[in-house]
Order: C-alpha cells, then sequence, then structure tokens
C-alpha cells in the first residue's frame, strides 16, 4: 500500500484550488466533474494535494483524510478488516472506484486501484 494523496474536504473546490497551487508551486495533475481535483508538485508524481467538493463544511476527523493507491484493492479491504479496521462506504466516478475505510479508532482513509 502506497500513499498517493492527503485529500480535503471544501465547499469551493477553485478557491482553495487556486490559493494551494500558488502557495506551494503545484499544478493540476487530474480534475473529473464532480468537484475533485489533485494537484503535484511541478513535474512530479509523488504524494499529491487532492480537493474534494462537499455540500456542507465537513467537521473534525473527516475533513482531511489520506487516499492509499492498492494493487488488489479487495484483498487489501480484506486485510484492514482483519487487523480490527472497518469499510464505511464504496464510491465510483466513471471508471474510478474507491473504498472508505476507518482505523480501529474510526480514522478515515481511502483506497483505491489505479490511483
Amino acid at each position: 500500500m502506497q500513499l498517493k494523496s492527503v485529500v480535503v474536504n471544501t465547499t469551493d473546490v477553485e478557491e482553495v484550488v487556486s490559493f494551494w497551487s500558488d502557495l506551494l508551486d503545484l499544478e493540476e495533475l487530474r480534475r473529473s466533474g464532480d468537484g475533485f481535483v489533485w494537484l503535484t508538485p511541478m513535474g512530479d508524481t509523488g504524494i499529491s494535494l487532492a480537493f474534494q467538493k462537499v455540500d456542507e463544511p465537513t467537521e473534525g476527523r473527516r475533513r482531511l483524510h489520506l487516499d492509499f493507491g492498492v494493487e488488489d484493492l479487495s484483498g487489501m479491504r480484506r486485510r484492514i478488516l482483519d487487523l480490527g479496521g472497518s469499510q464505511v462506504e464504496t464510491h465510483t466516478v466513471g471508471d474510478f472506484t474507491w473504498v472508505v475505510m476507518a482505523d480501529p479508532q474510526g480514522n478515515e482513509f481511502c483506497i483505491a486501484e489505479g490511483h
């Protein structure tokens, strides 16, 4: 499992994308029509900073979460469950599917193939 993104929930994607891309000299890596934008350091394919549009401000532990790229989504899901984690929900946008998981204390993170 490899850390791919730190994701921030926001009600105004364009505002935070403009701020963080200017502040950290980031370029847009990818954008989806559903309000997701990934930024990455110029010329780098390392960890990205992503912004996810939400309808209402997100408070507390769900405002920021980690995204992990995995080679085997169902296998990693089983491993997390075996370690005491839980599955929160599954989402699909176009051909991209990710699973929201939680550690034993309820801290949420996402796993996805082809991230």
